[in-house]
């Protein structure tokens, strides 16, 4: 993007600095302040036009801007307008000895400054520091801070990272090597090296060498970090990386999480807006567009109120789910991507895989011998039911009945109980005749698990979906259909129905876009008649289309226009559309978050997915969650059903 500007804040065209200072002059005057001239003028200024109107301000009334701004504003909207009056060094040096005053540290202000900033940005903080406070910034840096982590902080103060965009490929390989060696082969971990290259090779250089680390280990090198590093060092040194790969990217999720869930975190909006405001907002705001499914202006509208909000807005200058004669670049980025899903082939991988040199008689006598006498040796029984595939699974079932004469499954549920009886029964069971029980699970009963329903219907194949009516037709004697049909109801129920009597026709492009917002019976009848019907390769053109009509997700407006059952299966099928791995990402991670975990959740996924594409589920899962499933179940389970779902896992990420 070279030379092109990518700020949402522009040098005002005429402007006059007496003229604004009068104005802003007049605003403060009396009693009360004029607030929204104040943001009107301040936010429609550049930071230079700004510094030209503290002069102004100071030439014809021999007052401070700043300090009048300071008395007559308050609260957060006060901290916003003060950062927008400040020069950019001047209000991160500001952050920063905010961050390392008083009792405790701001580590993640530490880490978000110190990780983003160029080699100047990085030489005008220090001078700032020195000329604000009188005091040396790397001194405090080291006075507040310890270990590995200030060590790293220190060397990216300095500024040092070479700027060269010629890349030795031979020195690429050498940091590849180095980095390995000093993490995953080394007994413990030699951080100088990790200090070293990431802090001052180029950001050209880097991408290279994360792209060549990849392809030696197979890892991506924030999984390594995750792994060798801990604590703030870890968490400072994965903010460089993803520096390095995009700072837009970055700083989109900073302010998401910024404002996600309950309380927002105001300090952070504020920093972030005010700092890229000049460089790289319209950026981020194509980024967080696309990553999150909504625009920036959005979810600040509906995050934040009054002044503070108004001027926020402003710093991000426009809004990118509004549809209008334009496409805007955030959608055209979103219809990119469709464009390429639309023909891409994923290749789904799963963890379980057939056992080399298999011996049914084997496994079946072992397994005997682990459930016999006094007292189960669970291990054994793991290792072997988790380390065979479904069909191998079968074979032993057949080879213990025709040795001993007994059940496996019977003489399983007899010595093993709980989560781990569940995980091991559902992995015994062939794949149609598991999702039948889960179906039936769902359905009896006082009450109904509609998640499971959804889930379930939502996410299988016609081939899965045929397999699953026989099999609950042939374990419950009725169908599927009746079943469904005299436990859910309205638009919930036909929508199961549908999913589940299996149409895939591939029709004329999809009139979603144009069903009226206001009818809403009209409306869940149109989705459903397209979303229960049509092939994936279809949708996803549909959805494709959808953006470039609308400007908006087809998920966004599925969330926006309906409620309860009916919206949450919906988005269930848009999601797995879109993507089926992250779709299980998502329930896998919401299964283990917060208080307790959804262990009937958490079993079910893992052992419907173990053969078809858990592989791809954990990458999405650490991809999206910045931490491997497997260490989220190690966090979250415990004893034998613990062993059971990691060796289902099939590896730490």
């Amino acid at each position: 993007q070279g030379a092109k500007y990518r700020g949402s804040i522009h040098d005002f065209p005429g402007f006059d600095p007496n003229q604004d200072a009068e104005a802003l002059y007049t605003a403060m005057k009396g009693f009360g302040s004029d607030k929204e001239a104040i943001l009107d003028i301040i936010t429609s200024r550049s930071n230079r036009q700004r510094q030209e109107v503290c002069q102004s301000y100071k030439s014809l009334y021999g007052k401070d801007l700043i300090a009048d701004l300071k008395y007559e504003l308050t609260g957060k909207f006060e901290r916003l307008i003060v950062g927008l009056m400040r020069p950019p060094a001047y209000c991160d040096a500001k952050e920063i000895k905010d961050a390392i005053s008083g009792i405790g540290t701001d580590e993640k202000c530490l880490i978000e400054i110190l990780a983003s900033r160029t080699n100047e940005q990085m030489h005008q903080l220090v001078a700032a520091y020195k000329d604000a406070y009188e005091r040396d910034l790397e001194a405090d840096i080291i006075g507040d801070t310890s270990g590995h982590f200030q060590k790293m902080l220190v060397v990216l103060l300095q500024g040092t990272r070479e700027e060269d965009d010629v890349v030795s490929e031979d020195l690429v390989q050498q940091d590849v090597q180095d980095l390995y060696e000093a993490g995953e082969l080394k007994w413990g971990t030699d951080e100088a090296q990790f200090i070293y290259i990431l802090g001052n090779r180029s950001k050209q250089h880097l991408r290279l060498v994360f792209d060549e680390y990849l392809k030696t280990t197979g890892k991506p090198i924030e999984a390594s970090i995750r792994g060798e590093l801990s604590g703030d060092f870890e968490k400072l040194m994965l903010a460089v990386v993803k520096c390095i790969r995009s700072t837009p990217e970055y700083f989109a999720e900073r302010l998401f999480k910024a404002m996600k869930g309950l309380g927002t975190r105001d300090n952070t909006l504020i920093r972030i807006m005010v700092s890229r405001s000049e460089l790289d907002m319209l950026d981020i705001r194509e980024i967080f567009r696309t990553k999150y499914e909504k625009s920036l202006y959005s979810m600040i509208k509906n995050d934040t109120s009054g002044e503070y909000k108004k001027t926020l807005l402003k710093l991000c200058g426009g809004d990118d789910d509004a549809a209008g004669q334009f496409f805007p670049e955030a959608a055209q980025v979103a219809y990119q991507m469709w464009e390429l899903s639309a023909v891409a082939r994923v290749e789904l991988k799963g963890t379980v895989r057939p056992a080399n040199d298999f011996n049914p008689d084997a496994d079946a006598k072992a397994l005997r011998k682990a459930m016999k006498g006094l007292g189960t040796d669970e291990d054994t029984i793991i290792d072997i039911i988790t380390h065979r595939s479904n069909a191998q699974r079968q074979q032993i079932r057949q080879t213990f009945k025709s040795h001993f004469g007994r059940d496996l499954m019977t003489d399983l549920k007899s010595e093993i109980s709980g989560d781990l009886a569940r995980l091991i029964l559902g992995l015994m069971m062939p794949p149609a005749h598991y999702d039948a029980k889960q179906l039936k699970k769902a359905m009896e009963g006082a009450g109904t698990d509609e998640k499971a329903l959804i889930e379930i219907l939502a996410t299988r194949t016609n081939a899965e979906i045929r397999a699953i009516n026989e099999a609950y037709k042939e374990d419950y004697h009725k169908s599927l259909e009746d079943a469904l049909s005299s436990d859910t109801s309205g638009h919930f129920r036909r929508i199961l129905v549908s999913l589940a009597t299996v149409s895939e026709f591939m029709g004329p492009r999809s009139e979603i876009a144009d069903t009226p917002s206001g009818d809403k019976t009209s409306l869940e009848t149109r989705f459903m008649t397209i979303l229960c019907t049509r092939s994936y390769p279809h949708l996803r053109r549909v959805f494709q289309e959808f953006i470039k009509m609308t400007n908006y997700d087809v998920e966004h407006t599925i969330k926006k226009e309906m409620s309860g059952d009916v919206r949450d299966a919906f988005v269930a099928i848009v999601q797995s559309v879109k993507n089926k791995p992250l779709f299980f990402a998502d329930k896998l991670y919401k299964s283990m978050k917060g208080a307790g975990t959804d262990e009937k959740t958490l079993t079910r996924i893992m052992v419907s997915r173990s053969e078809i594409d858990l592989l791809n589920i954990r990458r999405e899962f650490i991809e999206k969650y910045d931490k491997s499933l497997h260490q989220a179940i190690e966090g979250d389970t415990s004893g034998d059903f613990l062993k059971a779902l990691l060796a289902l896992c099939g590896g730490e990420d």
